[in-house]
Protein backbone atom coordinates (compact mmCIF):
# COMPACT_ATOMS: atom_id res chain seq x y z
CA UNK A 1 0.00 0.00 0.00
CA UNK A 2 1.24 3.57 -0.49
CA UNK A 3 -0.31 6.32 1.08
CA UNK A 4 -0.72 9.46 -0.69
CA UNK A 5 -1.49 13.10 0.22
CA UNK A 6 -3.60 15.78 -2.03
CA UNK A 7 -3.64 19.75 -0.65
CA UNK A 8 -5.36 22.06 -2.06
CA UNK A 9 -3.15 25.48 -2.24
CA UNK A 10 -5.18 28.88 -2.93
CA UNK A 11 -4.97 32.49 -2.39
CA UNK A 12 -7.37 34.20 0.32
CA UNK A 13 -8.05 37.95 0.31
CA UNK A 14 -9.47 39.79 3.37
CA UNK A 15 -11.47 41.65 0.81
CA UNK A 16 -12.63 41.99 -2.46
CA UNK A 17 -10.69 45.42 -2.62
CA UNK A 18 -7.58 43.54 -2.83
CA UNK A 19 -7.72 41.74 -5.77
CA UNK A 20 -6.47 42.69 -9.23
CA UNK A 21 -8.81 44.91 -11.34
CA UNK A 22 -10.01 41.99 -13.64
CA UNK A 23 -11.12 39.97 -10.64
CA UNK A 24 -12.65 42.50 -8.88
CA UNK A 25 -14.88 43.48 -11.81
CA UNK A 26 -15.53 39.89 -12.45
CA UNK A 27 -16.35 39.37 -9.05
CA UNK A 28 -18.60 42.87 -8.50
CA UNK A 29 -20.69 41.26 -11.85
CA UNK A 30 -21.13 38.01 -9.92
CA UNK A 31 -22.19 39.65 -7.36
CA UNK A 32 -24.48 42.08 -9.01
CA UNK A 33 -26.17 38.93 -10.78
CA UNK A 34 -27.05 37.47 -7.25
CA UNK A 35 -30.39 39.76 -7.67
CA UNK A 36 -31.54 38.07 -10.62
CA UNK A 37 -31.74 34.55 -9.23
CA UNK A 38 -34.72 32.94 -9.03
CA UNK A 39 -34.56 31.29 -5.51
CA UNK A 40 -38.15 31.36 -3.76
CA UNK A 41 -37.73 28.28 -2.09
CA UNK A 42 -34.43 28.52 -0.33
CA UNK A 43 -34.16 32.06 -0.92
CA UNK A 44 -30.43 31.32 -1.33
CA UNK A 45 -29.50 33.73 -4.36
CA UNK A 46 -26.04 32.89 -6.38
CA UNK A 47 -24.55 34.56 -8.99
CA UNK A 48 -21.80 33.24 -11.33
CA UNK A 49 -19.77 35.52 -13.65
CA UNK A 50 -17.63 33.93 -16.67
CA UNK A 51 -14.23 35.52 -18.32
CA UNK A 52 -13.38 33.79 -21.64
CA UNK A 53 -10.63 33.23 -23.77
CA UNK A 54 -12.50 35.54 -26.41
CA UNK A 55 -12.66 38.69 -24.03
CA UNK A 56 -16.46 38.14 -23.50
CA UNK A 57 -18.08 37.98 -19.99
CA UNK A 58 -21.21 35.61 -19.41
CA UNK A 59 -23.19 35.18 -16.36
CA UNK A 60 -25.48 32.99 -14.71
CA UNK A 61 -27.98 32.49 -11.60
CA UNK A 62 -29.43 29.75 -9.99
CA UNK A 63 -32.65 29.24 -11.23
CA UNK A 64 -35.15 27.16 -8.87
CA UNK A 65 -37.92 24.62 -9.04
CA UNK A 66 -40.94 23.78 -7.16
CA UNK A 67 -40.20 20.17 -7.91
CA UNK A 68 -36.72 21.06 -5.55
CA UNK A 69 -33.91 18.73 -7.04
CA UNK A 70 -34.79 19.77 -10.79
CA UNK A 71 -33.37 23.83 -10.45
CA UNK A 72 -29.71 24.59 -11.78
CA UNK A 73 -27.14 26.73 -10.38
CA UNK A 74 -25.62 29.33 -10.99
CA UNK A 75 -21.91 27.96 -12.00
CA UNK A 76 -24.02 25.47 -14.58
CA UNK A 77 -26.19 28.16 -16.01
CA UNK A 78 -23.36 30.09 -16.92
CA UNK A 79 -21.51 27.56 -18.19
CA UNK A 80 -24.11 26.72 -20.56
CA UNK A 81 -25.03 30.10 -21.46
CA UNK A 82 -21.30 30.50 -22.03
CA UNK A 83 -21.58 27.51 -24.21
CA UNK A 84 -24.51 28.25 -26.63
CA UNK A 85 -23.03 31.54 -27.26
CA UNK A 86 -20.13 30.79 -28.14
CA UNK A 87 -19.27 27.53 -28.81
CA UNK A 88 -15.44 26.17 -28.82
CA UNK A 89 -13.93 29.31 -26.43
CA UNK A 90 -12.26 28.27 -23.35
CA UNK A 91 -13.05 29.55 -19.75
CA UNK A 92 -10.65 31.15 -17.85
CA UNK A 93 -12.31 32.54 -14.75
CA UNK A 94 -15.45 31.55 -13.02
CA UNK A 95 -16.50 33.81 -9.87
CA UNK A 96 -19.21 33.02 -7.49
CA UNK A 97 -21.12 35.30 -5.20
CA UNK A 98 -24.37 34.87 -2.99
CA UNK A 99 -27.02 36.51 -1.19
CA UNK A 100 -28.77 34.27 1.81
CA UNK A 101 -31.97 36.33 2.50
CA UNK A 102 -32.35 34.31 5.92
CA UNK A 103 -28.69 34.51 7.01
CA UNK A 104 -25.29 36.32 6.30
CA UNK A 105 -23.34 36.54 2.64
CA UNK A 106 -19.97 37.32 4.38
CA UNK A 107 -18.00 34.03 3.66
CA UNK A 108 -16.60 32.76 0.37
CA UNK A 109 -18.99 30.16 -1.45
CA UNK A 110 -17.49 26.84 -3.51
CA UNK A 111 -19.42 25.45 -6.07
CA UNK A 112 -21.45 22.12 -4.96
CA UNK A 113 -20.36 18.97 -6.23
CA UNK A 114 -22.33 18.52 -9.40
CA UNK A 115 -20.68 22.21 -10.51
CA UNK A 116 -16.92 20.98 -9.31
CA UNK A 117 -17.67 18.00 -11.71
CA UNK A 118 -18.91 20.49 -14.57
CA UNK A 119 -16.49 22.91 -14.27
CA UNK A 120 -13.52 20.55 -14.23
CA UNK A 121 -15.19 18.56 -17.46
CA UNK A 122 -14.69 22.25 -19.48
CA UNK A 123 -11.31 22.70 -17.99
CA UNK A 124 -10.64 19.01 -19.49
CA UNK A 125 -12.56 19.47 -22.96
CA UNK A 126 -10.20 22.82 -23.66
CA UNK A 127 -7.11 22.09 -21.68
CA UNK A 128 -6.57 25.20 -19.92
CA UNK A 129 -6.90 25.79 -16.45
CA UNK A 130 -10.07 27.65 -14.95
CA UNK A 131 -9.24 29.72 -11.95
CA UNK A 132 -12.62 30.16 -9.81
CA UNK A 133 -13.05 32.97 -7.58
CA UNK A 134 -15.43 32.64 -4.32
CA UNK A 135 -16.90 35.18 -2.55
CA UNK A 136 -20.05 36.63 -0.43
CA UNK A 137 -21.40 40.10 -0.85
CA UNK A 138 -18.42 41.39 1.54
CA UNK A 139 -15.92 39.82 3.63
CA UNK A 140 -12.64 37.63 2.20
CA UNK A 141 -12.28 36.46 -1.28
CA UNK A 142 -10.79 32.72 -2.20
CA UNK A 143 -8.71 31.89 -5.39
CA UNK A 144 -8.18 28.26 -6.47
CA UNK A 145 -5.88 28.60 -9.49
CA UNK A 146 -7.28 25.49 -11.01
CA UNK A 147 -10.45 24.07 -10.94
CA UNK A 148 -8.85 20.50 -10.52
CA UNK A 149 -8.14 21.31 -7.13
CA UNK A 150 -11.81 21.18 -6.25
CA UNK A 151 -12.57 17.69 -7.62
CA UNK A 152 -9.44 15.94 -6.84
CA UNK A 153 -9.76 12.85 -8.88
CA UNK A 154 -12.85 13.39 -10.53
CA UNK A 155 -14.09 11.06 -12.95
CA UNK A 156 -13.48 12.21 -16.99
CA UNK A 157 -13.56 11.04 -20.54
CA UNK A 158 -10.36 9.02 -19.87
CA UNK A 159 -12.38 6.85 -17.19
CA UNK A 160 -14.69 5.83 -20.15
CA UNK A 161 -12.01 4.31 -22.46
Amino acid sequence: MEKKIQQVEYEEYKAASELPADDLSLLEMARKTVEDAYAPYSRFRVGAALQLANGQRVTGTNQENASYPVGICAERTALSTASSLYPGVAVQALAVSYRNELGSSVKPISPCGICRQTICEYQQRFGTPIRIIMAGLTGPVIIIRDAGSLMPLSFSSSDML
